[in-house]
């Protein structure tokens, strides 16, 4: 009977409404609103300390560690997007370091309702869907919408009835990667917490004296430094990763596409005649 009067395992989070409506509108997991708050502080707050630990004149161990992130992301973005999309720098070391702050919450003992505020997918979606907007804008941007909706309809060496087919395949590629890459997030980081919710209230269940408890404290220990150091910073550098790499496939091909097409023009102009104007009139 005892496992009956358990705590119910994390599986969702507590709503509020705000207004008279649906759900989806007037209901606000305030667990995940406060976390992302302090998420947001705490990122705030590291970026500002990073600033005044900079010093151009002498840099520290810390400083050349930074700096060696910073250069990375440069190199990754120039050989991933090009040299002229160096804006999506700012953008994609921030979703870092937030989310690696966010992921490293969990280390300490959180107080109910407190939960990481990656385990909501309304919280992981909204910075996938924020990468995703800003991707395809650049996309029409540089391809133009003519060229975007071209691009769709690859491999363009196929015959039609196959490009048909391929087109609808690349759609819904591109409307699932926003899904993907925040399920992909939210998945591994609310695992963690469950797994954390059966280490504390289903082991201790143990008919053994005294060791669950026991047992239950070293584990909890171990798996939130495997589960906080290693999983909360691998699934920050992949969203990164994965942001960087979605801004490279908006444009991908986009420059050959170009250059091809002036050749193609310049081949066509030199091939036609050069009118007189004796010969006009």
């Amino acid at each position: 009977m005892m496992i009956f009067t358990l705590e119910n395992p994390p599986v969702t989070h507590p709503a509020v409404n705000v207004c008279d409506g649906p759900a989806i509108i007037c209901q606000i997991n305030y667990d995940s609103v406060i976390a992302s708050a302090v998420s947001i502080v705490l990122t705030i707050a590291f970026s500002l300390w990073v600033v005044s630990r900079l010093d151009p004149r002498s840099p520290g161990k810390f400083q050349m560690v930074f700096e060696f992130l910073i250069s990375y992301a440069r190199g990754l973005i120039k050989d991933t997007v090009g040299i002229d999309a160096l804006w999506i720098m700012p953008l994609a070391l921030t979703i870092f370091f937030y989310i690696l702050i966010a992921n490293w919450i969990e280390l300490f003992p959180l107080p109910h309702p407190f939960t990481p505020a990656n385990t909501d997918f309304n919280q992981t979606l909204a910075m996938a869907l924020v990468v995703y907007v800003l991707a395809e804008a650049y996309s029409i941007r540089v391809r133009g919408l003519g060229g975007f909706l071209h691009h769709l309809t690859r491999p363009h060496d196929m015959p039609i009835p196959l490009r048909v087919y391929f087109t609808f395949i690349n759609v819904v590629e591109e409307l699932a990667k926003p899904v993907s890459l925040s399920l992909r997030l939210m998945g591994n980081i609310f695992g963690g917490v469950i797994m954390l919710w059966v280490l504390t209230v289903m082991l201790p269940l143990l008919p053994i004296p005294v060791l669950p408890y026991v047992a239950s404290v070293v584990l909890v220990a171990l798996w939130k430094v495997f589960d906080v150091f290693l999983i909360g910073t691998l699934q920050a550098f992949i969203f990164f990763l994965l942001t960087i790499i979605y801004f490279g496939q908006a444009v991908e091909g986009a420059k050959e596409h170009r250059e091809a097409t002036h050749e193609k023009v310049a081949k066509s102009q030199a091939k036609t005649p050069a009118v007189s104007p004796a010969t006009s009139t």
